[in-house]
């Protein structure tokens, strides 16, 4: 019996009734198979490509038959240029992409690489907005120089938001208004994993990419049963709500109003941003307005908490909302919040070490940053190799933990805002010091270095 192995992260990674509405549409991929063929996920959690590969892929490589087909699904937790120990540069996610396919034809089984899934987000325009950077385009270019087969879940999944648009796309994600899910009374917003309607339907989409797969053998999936697609969801409640407007305009108010505890007033914020607050008590809903126009709303909790976040993305600037609170047949006064947002970010000023000069084996790097900024990341060769916090006053500051050899070196800074990133900041740095290859290096070479500072001799130049 041939079988499927399923290595990735946590969009992929199967789901137990207790994280509902948790799922991930590798547990569903069996359900789109023909008989006596598996399916084995070894997806987990937060897993990345170079930690599969490190920690867990050997043991899959021994698992493996000739003719088994193993689909490689990363390229979402590697943008996390905030994360030193998830991102990968373009160059190391493409190597380890390569490094893929040799491990898994070199046991005899069928290599897929498979692009990430889109996340659920549109423009005003009613476009998806696309929020995977390059990878999907490099798992394409490394499916092509490799000759591996792909499907291009990416580009799938783009198409499945677009046609059913932002007044149902979140129907199916883990997303849900407070009061919604037993498992998540205050709500959660989650637009990267799915729910169970949702992880079937992509589940749905694998099985027709791989049927569809020149590369992949036949006989694996079952074309009757992809035939058969979930069909649209209904509208969000949201998106149903008559004649909101009238919320907004009634001379007759009760109780108090809504209490915004998220976003603060005039804070500056991402395109993606979620409000969070509470309500009096019988309070079902929360309506909220810009410029006098309808946005959306949430349903309130028995406890009086509420979470909202648009499925359509924020434009850039400032913006005034305003939120009423439906309680019974009457309406609260209304509250207001006001915050600027961002879809871009200033690359970093580097203050010390200046451009070219020379320095030591243990450079510090510091700079400033614009407001907002939470991070700085320092790379090399496309590489995260040090993450400096932002102060308070917008400064910051880091030292690399190991000591650099002598040479010339070109390193990039980038702000990070939210969740998007600046452009970088270059600058090239100069290491003085005993060179690679001297003899006062070599000729102390056959003894192997102590761990600790010592005083045993000679000098070998570090």
């Amino acid at each position: 019996m041939s079988k499927i192995c399923i290595v990735g992260n946590s969009v992929a990674k199967s789901r137990t009734r207790e994280e509902a509405p948790l799922a991930g549409w590798g547990q569903y991929l069996g359900d789109f198979l023909m008989p006596y063929h598996e399916v084995r996920n070894y997806a987990r959690d937060a897993m990345t490509a170079r930690t599969y590969f490190t920690d867990r892929l050997a043991t899959l490589l021994n698992l493996l038959e000739p003719g088994d087909v193993v689909v490689v699904d990363f390229g979402t937790v590697e943008q996390r240029i905030d994360n030193p120990m998830r991102y990968h540069g373009p160059r190391e996610f493409k190597e380890f992409l390569y490094l893929y396919v040799d491990a898994i034809r070199n046991e005899g089984a069928v290599p897929v690489l498979l692009t990430p899934t889109a996340r659920c987000g549109f423009d005003i325009q009613g476009n998806v907005v696309d929020t995977s950077d390059e990878y999907p385009q490099l798992i394409r270019e490394a499916a092509t120089e490799t000759g591996a087969a792909l499907v291009d879940m990416h580009a799938y999944t783009m198409q499945l938001l677009l046609e059913l648009g932002p007044q149902r796309a979140r129907q199916y994600y883990r997303w849900t208004d407070a009061g919604e899910h037993p498992n998540h009374p205050d709500g959660i917003i989650d637009s990267t994993h799915f729910n169970e309607i949702g992880a079937r339907e992509v589940a749905r989409i694998v099985a027709i990419g791989l049927h569809n797969s020149p590369g992949v053998p036949h006989g694996f999936v079952n074309p009757d049963v992809v035939a058969l697609g979930a069909g649209y969801p209904p509208l969000l409640t949201e998106f149903t709500v008559e004649k909101p407007e009238i919320a907004l305009h009634s001379e007759m108010r009760f109780g108090a109003p809504p209490v915004l505890l998220s976003p603060s007033p005039s804070k500056t914020v991402g395109v993606m941003q979620k409000f969070s607050g509470t309500a009096d008590a019988g309070t079902s809903y929360i309506l909220f307005f810009e410029n006098g126009s309808y946005l959306g709303g949430t349903r309130v909790n028995g406890e009086g908490k509420w979470l909202w976040r648009r499925v359509v993305n924020w434009p850039a600037g400032d913006h005034l909302v305003q939120a009423v609170g439906m309680v019974d047949q009457a309406v609260s006064p209304v509250a207001t919040v006001s915050f600027t947002v961002k879809d871009w970010v200033e690359p970093p000023i580097v203050t010390a070490p200046r451009d070219g000069s020379i320095n030591g084996s243990r450079p510090k790097f510091s700079g400033t940053a614009e407001p907002g900024v939470s991070k700085v990341a320092v790379l090399e060769n496309g590489r995260l190799i040090a993450s400096a916090p932002v102060q308070e006053d917008g400064t910051w500051k880091v030292t690399h933990a190991h000591d650099w050899k002598p040479g010339t070196y070109t390193v990039e800074f980038v702000s990070v805002f939210s969740a998007i990133h600046s452009t970088p900041t270059r600058l090239t740095l100069r290491i003085h010091g005993i060179p690679e290859g001297n003899w006062i290096r070599e000729s102390a070479a056959s003894r192997e270095r102590c761990s600790d500072t010592c005083d045993h001799y000679p000098f070998d130049g570090r």
